[in-house]
C-alpha cells in the first residue's frame, strides 16, 4: 500500500462525511451495493492484495476545479508527472487558458484538466483491445498500457484529450486517479500539490469547504452530454463575452446571454490566405489510414459489382467474369487488400499485437470493423482460390466465399463508417463521411475493373457503360456529400467550422484542386455513361482523375479535423508549437516536451514467444471471451 507520511497535511486527506445519493445526471453515486461480487475486492496495486478502508470506496469520485483560485503555477502538472514518472512529452494533467478583453479590462481564465473518469466513458467503449476498465472502486476509469496496442482510437473519441498516445513507446497512458493514494485516504497528487486551493477531490457533487458552486461547464470546456464527466467547477468571476484561445486552434468561446453558457465559435485568427502545404498534407502520420480506407473501399466496390453482377447474370459483368481478365483482377484485388491491411497494421504502436483488435466486439466499432474487413478478406481469398478450379464443388465453395465477402462488406463497411461518427470530432460526425466511403467504392472500384479490362483487352462497350454509370453514381454521391458538409459546417459554430476554415486556408489550394478534379471526373464519367463511348484514353484518364481527387480528399479528411479539446497555451498543448518544434529541430531537445512521430517495428520474436508461452486452455478462453464479449 502507498506509504502515508506521519506529517501529512489535512488538505491532502480525503474528507467526505456526507454524500448525495445521485449525481447531477441522475445516476447513483454508489457504484455497487454490498452484496455485489465486486465489493470488498483488492485492486492489487503493485501486487499488493490489501483493501482500502475508505468508507466511500464504492462511491463515484471526481475532481473539483475552482477557476477563481487557479494561478497557472503548473504545480499540479509537475506533481502528476513526477508521481507517474512521465517523460517530458507526456502529461496526464495540463493547464491551459482562455483570455478576453484588452488592457486594463483584460481577463484570463486558467483551466487545469486531467481525465474526468466519466459516467459513460467513450474511451472504454471505443478501445478495441479492452485496455480500459471502469472500476467499482471510486468509479475510476483505468487503462492498462500493456494491453494497449497503440491504435490511438481512444484519443479520437475522448472529448477532453485525456488519453495520451506516446509516439516513443507506441502505447496509450492516462490519469489513474491516483487510486493507490485513495486507498490510504489521500487525495491525488495533483490536488495535494495545488498552491491556490484551485483543485480538490472527493465524492462527486460534494462542494468543498469554502466553495459555493458545482457547475458542469466553464469557458473552454467541451460538451458534457457526450460522456457525463465527473468534474465540477466554480467560477464566480464574470468574464468577457468572448474568450479566445491563445494556441493555434482557430476557436474562441462566445457567451450565450440567455443562459450564460459559452459555446465554441470560429476565430479566423490566421486570416484567409490560401496555401498549398502539400508536404504537410501528404506527409501526415495518418497516411496509413488514407491507404487503408481507399484500397479496401476500392476492392469492396469492385468485388460487390463482380459477384452481384454474376449472380443476377448481368451480361456485361458475366462477359468479364468469363473472360481472361477475371482471374488477374481477383489477384490484383487480393493484393490491394493485403497492402491496405498491412499499412494499417504497421501504423499501430505495437503491430505484433494485431490480434488484440478483436477483443472488444461487444462495444468497439474498431473491433467490428476489423472483424468485418477480415471476413471480407477471407471471402475474397477463398473466392479467388476456387475461381481457379472447375466443377460443382468449386462453384459451390466459390458462392459460399462470395457470400462471406459480401457479408464482410456490409458489416465491415458499416463500422468503417460508424467509427468516424465521433461526437468529439464534429468535422467527421456528418453523413458526408458515409457518402465519401460509398462513393469511393463505386467510383474507384468500377474504374479499377475498367483499367484491368482495358489492360487485358476485355473492355466491351456494354461493360464500359456499366462501369461508367457506377463511377458517375459514386462521384455524384461524394460531390453531394461535400456540398452538404460545407453548407452544414458554415451554419454551425463548432470545432467542425474551425476544421473547414483550416481546409480553406492552410490547405486552400489542395482543397480547390480536389474540387476541380472531382468535378472534371464527374463530367467525364457522366458523358461516358450517357454516350456509351468506351475510348481507351477516356478510361485511362478517368481513373487518374478519380484517384487524385480521392487521395487529396482523404488526406484532407484526416489532416484538418479538430477535436473537442481543452484550450492549450502558447507552447504547451499547442499544435502550432509542436509543428514548429519538429520543423526547426527544437524537438531534438527533450525539455521542449515534443517528440517526432514514428513508426514501430513488427516484433516477430515477441509474438512467437506469446504464442509459445500461452497455454491451449488460455487460448481457448481468449477466443471464448472474444465471441461472448
Amino acid at each position: 500500500m502507498f506509504q502515508v507520511r506521519e506529517n501529512e497535511p489535512d488538505y491532502a486527506l480525503l474528507n467526505d462525511p456526507a454524500n448525495k445519493t445521485h449525481n447531477r445526471y441522475g445516476k447513483p453515486i454508489e457504484t455497487v451495493t454490498e452484496d455485489d461480487s465486486r465489493h470488498g475486492v483488492s485492486l492489487n496495486i503493485n501486487d499488493d492484495d490489501g483493501i482500502g478502508e475508505n468508507p466511500n470506496r464504492y462511491k463515484q469520485h471526481g475532481f473539483y476545479f475552482n477557476a477563481d483560485n487557479c494561478i497557472a503555477c503548473h504545480a499540479c502538472e509537475a506533481a502528476c508527472s513526477e508521481k507517474n514518472d512521465n517523460p517530458a512529452h507526456i502529461a496526464f494533467r495540463s493547464v491551459g487558458f482562455v483570455e478576453g478583453g484588452t488592457y486594463p479590462a483584460y481577463q484570463r481564465l486558467n483551466i487545469s484538466m486531467a481525465c474526468n473518469h466519466c459516467d459513460d466513458p467513450v474511451c472504454l467503449k471505443g478501445c478495441p483491445t479492452r485496455a480500459y476498465t471502469k472500476f467499482a472502486e471510486y468509479g475510476a476509469v483505468l487503462q492498462d498500457p500493456d494491453i494497449c496496442f497503440g491504435c490511438g482510437y481512444c484519443t479520437w473519441v475522448c472529448p477532453y484529450n485525456a488519453p495520451q498516445l506516446d509516439p516513443v513507446k507506441g502505447q496509450v497512458t492516462k490519469c489513474n486517479m491516483c487510486v493507490d493514494r485513495l486507498e490510504v485516504g489521500l487525495k491525488p497528487a495533483c490536488v495535494s500539490a495545488c498552491l491556490g486551493k484551485a483543485l480538490d477531490f472527493g465524492v462527486v457533487d460534494n462542494i468543498p469547504e469554502g466553495c459555493t458552486q458545482a457547475k458542469t461547464e466553464i469557458p473552454g470546456f467541451p460538451r458534457t452530454d457526450i460522456t457525463h464527466p465527473n468534474i465540477r467547477f466554480q467560477q464566480t468571476r464574470t468574464t468577457q463575452r468572448e474568450m479566445a484561445r491563445v494556441d493555434s486552434t482557430a476557436l474562441k468561446y462566445h457567451r450565450d446571454d440567455a443562459d450564460g453558457s459559452f459555446h465554441p465559435t470560429l476565430d479566423p485568427k490566421h486570416g484567409f490566405k490560401r496555401e498549398w502545404n502539400l508536404g504537410k498534407l501528404l506527409g501526415s502520420h495518418e497516411n496509413a489510414h488514407v491507404a487503408f480506407t481507399l484500397s479496401i473501399q476500392t476492392v469492396m466496390g469492385a468485388f460487390a459489382m463482380l459477384t452481384i453482377g454474376s449472380w443476377f447474370d448481368l451480361k456485361p459483368v458475366s462477359g468479364f467474369t468469363d473472360g481472361n481478365a477475371f482471374l488477374p483482377a481477383l489477384l490484383i484485388m487480393l493484393t490491394l487488400t493485403a497492402v491496405g491491411l498491412f499499412k494499417l497494421n504497421m501504423h499501430l504502436g505495437k503491430p505484433h499485437r494485431f490480434y488484440r483488435g478483436f477483443y472488444n466486439l461487444r462495444l468497439s466499432p474498431v473491433s467490428r470493423e476489423i472483424a468485418g474487413v477480415s471476413a471480407f478478406f477471407g471471402g475474397l481469398a477463398g473466392y479467388t482460390l476456387f475461381s481457379f478450379f472447375d466443377g460443382p464443388l468449386a462453384t459451390t465453395l466459390q458462392t459460399i466465399f462470395a457470400g462471406l465477402g459480401l457479408l464482410g462488406i456490409g458489416f465491415g463497411g458499416y463500422f468503417m463508417y460508424k467509427l468516424y461518427r465521433i461526437e468529439a470530432r464534429p468535422f467527421w460526425n456528418h453523413w458526408h463521411t458515409g457518402a465519401s466511403f460509398i462513393g469511393t467504392g463505386l467510383s474507384l472500384g468500377s474504374l479499377l475493373l475498367a483499367l484491368i479490362a482495358l489492360l487485358f483487352a476485355a473492355l466491351t462497350p456494354q461493360f464500359a457503360q456499366v462501369l461508367a454509370i457506377a463511377a458517375t453514381a459514386g462521384l455524384t454521391l461524394e460531390g453531394m456529400g461535400l456540398l452538404a458538409h460545407a453548407r452544414d459546417l458554415k451554419s454551425k459554430q463548432s470545432e467542425g467550422a474551425a476544421s473547414f476554415y483550416e481546409q480553406k486556408t492552410t490547405f486552400g489550394y489542395p482543397y480547390w484542386l480536389r474540387n476541380g478534379v472531382l468535378a472534371t471526373a464527374l463530367l467525364l464519367a457522366a458523358s461516358m455513361a450517357v454516350t456509351g463511348i468506351a475510348s481507351a484514353w477516356a478510361f485511362s484518364l478517368l481513373p487518374l482523375l478519380s484517384l487524385a481527387s480521392s487521395i487529396i480528399g482523404r488526406a484532407l479528411f484526416y489532416v484538418v479535423v479538430i477535436p473537442t479539446t481543452m484550450p492549450g497555451a502558447f507552447f504547451w498543448r499547442n499544435k502550432g508549437f509542436v509543428e514548429h518544434a519538429r520543423e526547426s529541430g527544437l524537438a531534438d531537445m527533450p525539455q521542449m516536451g515534443v517528440v517526432y512521430e514514428r513508426h514501430h517495428p513488427f516484433k516477430l520474436g515477441e509474438l512467437l514467444e506469446t504464442i509459445r508461452s500461452t497455454s491451449l486452455s488460455e487460448k481457448i478462453a481468449q477466443a471464448r471471451r472474444i465471441v461472448t464479449g
